[in-house]
């Protein structure tokens, strides 16, 4: 289990390895749930004699009755693997060898089933993006041109952000957001006003 971690807006569970017990309480009260491509989902209960109630009644909110019955019935000989995890909804998105990777969050935001879970994961690609450009020397002002292919993921999420602040009503937010667009990259490549060549 690798954890779970709050944001301003929504949970966003990850999972990493092997998820049982309290993973499983996790996945469904979260807004987001990630796991990598290795992560397996069991529960193990049974297998040392003891009831397993809770869990099970947390994951009906998320996948269905037969997938739920048997992990809670096997035990350890029932495990779901992340590829079965996604296909279910108990998680959202399999993100793979590079959960660092801010197009991944950015699509993942796009593919939201509603505006808040949407936010949650392009927040988090934006501050992962933020991260990374201070990592390379950024300061807080200056161009971040789409023109850059590493930039791009960045201000994807941003832009996603943008679009789910004012769907869900934080119009403030989504306006420096937009106003944030335009100084880091006033001529986005694609927009007609570019002056890079080609």
């Amino acid at each position: 289990m690798y954890g779970w971690e709050r944001r301003r807006l929504g949970i966003v569970a990850r999972r990493r390895h092997e998820a049982t017990k309290s993973a499983n309480k996790s996945s469904p009260s979260s807004d987001v749930a990630i796991c990598s491509e290795d992560a397996t989902f069991f529960d193990p209960h049974t297998t040392y004699g003891m009831a397993s109630a809770l869990e099970p009644a947390a994951l009906l909110r998320r996948i269905p009755f037969g997938e739920v019955m048997r992990l809670a019935l096997f035990g350890n000989d029932e495990r779901i693997s992340a590829a079965k995890a996604l296909s279910i909804g108990l998680v959202s998105e399999v993100v793979g060898r590079w959960p660092r990777f801010l197009d991944g969050w950015a699509r993942l935001g796009q593919l939201a089933r509603d505006p808040v879970e949407g936010y949650a994961c392009a927040r988090v690609g934006y501050h992962r993006g933020l991260d990374r450009l201070r990592q390379s020397g950024w300061r807080g002002s200056g161009y971040v041109r789409s023109s850059h292919p590493e930039n791009r993921g960045f201000l994807a999420a941003l832009e996603g952000l943008r679009r789910t602040a004012a769907a869900i009503g934080e119009r403030d937010e989504a306006d420096r957001c937009a106003e944030f667009l335009v100084q880091l990259d006033p001529h986005p490549e694609g927009s007609g006003n570019s002056t890079l060549p080609g």
